[in-house]
């Protein structure tokens, strides 16, 4: 049984990079290759392995091997349930969760080796340059943040005037996002609301947390306006510090869902936090 794994760096278009895939399956001559998950991997990989008559299974999360054997394990039902499978079919691609492959490719006992496209393999394509991502304006997703903020509904529902502050409300989690570089989450009942749209521009179901959403994983969290019930959390479990601010002392996080619930209204909180901050 012989495993090999290549690390893939840089940029490159789909039209160079199966060919020059394919040929490293080939070439390596493995039973099985590991590749990190990343975009230009899970792009360009399928087609390579096609070309190459290899079956290829992507967001492994471990990879286990028993002489002969090689099982891999990865998540599924939005990461409920951890399955175990295998495959007869060799050469055999694993794409890894792109965190984990150095782990596990230290647990193979497996040396990467770096792996190029040939950038003469298309005459069709021609790379004028890279545009990194939020050029043309802000993001607010930023994996690589250690903070995960989120917001909730109650941002936009009336407070202790009896009047609604979408603006306050949309300048106070911009103002926050600034100063500390947080990526901004949100939950689904927010961006779904029509009238918080114009108020809250910044933000679209790209940034929705929890059950229907994503699951980041970043350091630290905090959430504020959030009921913090299941449907909310459950993109929080690779979360390590939770924190969330609510006015209600027996909402769901509350009920052992954060490390640290202030109970405390939240427009006060963020304002203090950002003078705190300038």
């Amino acid at each position: 049984m012989k495993i090999a794994a290549f690390t893939i760096d840089g940029n490159g278009t789909f039209a160079q990079d199966v060919p020059a895939f394919a040929a490293a399956i080939a070439a390596a001559g493995a039973d099985v290759i590991l590749v990190p998950g990343t975009s230009r991997v899970r792009r360009s990989f399928p087609a390579a392995a096609l070309r190459a008559g290899a079956a290829i299974d992507t967001n492994a999360v471990a990879v286990l091997a028993d002489g002969d054997k090689v099982s891999v394990q990865r998540w599924a039902y939005r990461q409920r349930i951890l399955t175990t499978f295998t495959r007869k079919a060799r050469p055999w691609i694993i794409a890894t969760d792109p965190a984990l492959f150095a782990d596990i490719c230290a647990s193979l006992g497996v040396q990467p080796e770096p792996l190029a496209a040939d950038a003469e393999a298309s005459t069709r394509t021609k790379i004028n340059g890279v545009v990194a991502a939020g050029t043309g304006g802000e993001s607010t997703i930023k994996p690589d943040s250690p903070l995960l903020f989120v917001a909730g509904a109650g941002w936009t529902k009336k407070q202790a005037d009896g009047a609604t502050h979408l603006d306050e409300a949309a300048a106070t989690i911009t103002g926050f996002l600034a100063k500390s570089g947080a990526s901004l989450g949100s939950s689904k009942s927010l961006v779904d609301m029509p009238e918080a749209a114009k108020a809250f521009r910044f933000m679209s179901h790209m940034n929705q947390v929890g059950q229907t959403g994503a699951t980041p994983r970043h350091a630290k969290g905090l959430s504020t306006c959030c009921h913090g019930e299941e449907p909310h959390v459950v993109g929080w479990r690779f979360v390590n510090d939770r924190r969330a601010v609510n006015l209600d002392a027996n909402c769901g996080w509350a009920q052992g869902k954060a490390d640290i619930l202030y109970v405390a209204d939240a427009f006060a909180v963020m304002k203090r936090v950002n003078e705190l901050l300038a």
